[in-house]
């Protein structure tokens, strides 16, 4: 499929999908003219690109990691190891630091809220 196919289907940019390639996230044939042509299984591989990037991962960890998930399923290819448990639990730690860091930032955002909602004492 072309560019523009690909981009319909998953809802990601021909910009994003031209990144992807340029960091070695995504694959494609040329066409005699030039034109980018990606198989069917493109449209899995970039759902999964969107979901790691939503993780909060970069290009270099997702390019990293790529290779040992699979794309329909994104459960772990059989050759995978330790290495993919590891990297991915190494993640989900940062994720749940992140979490409690956004907790903390909302609990002092309520108490500023709950102060600034209460009636003001009426000076005698």
């Amino acid at each position: 499929m072309r560019i523009g196919e690909l981009a319909r289907r998953t809802g990601v940019s021909e910009r994003s999908l031209r990144y992807y390639e340029k960091e070695g996230l995504l694959s494609a044939r040329r066409t005699p003219g030039g034109h980018r042509e990606y198989a069917e299984t493109a449209v899995d591989r970039v759902r999964r690109i969107q979901e790691l990037y939503a993780a909060g991962l970069c290009s270099s960890k997702i390019a990293e990691l790529l290779p040992y998930m699979r794309d329909s399923d994104g459960r772990p290819v059989r050759t995978a190891d330790e290495y993919l448990v590891g990297e991915l639990t190494v993640e989900r730690a940062r994720i749940d630091r992140m979490i409690q860091d956004l907790q903390r930032s909302r609990a002092v955002l309520d108490t500023v809220i709950e102060a600034a909602a209460r009636p003001r004492e009426s000076a005698p």
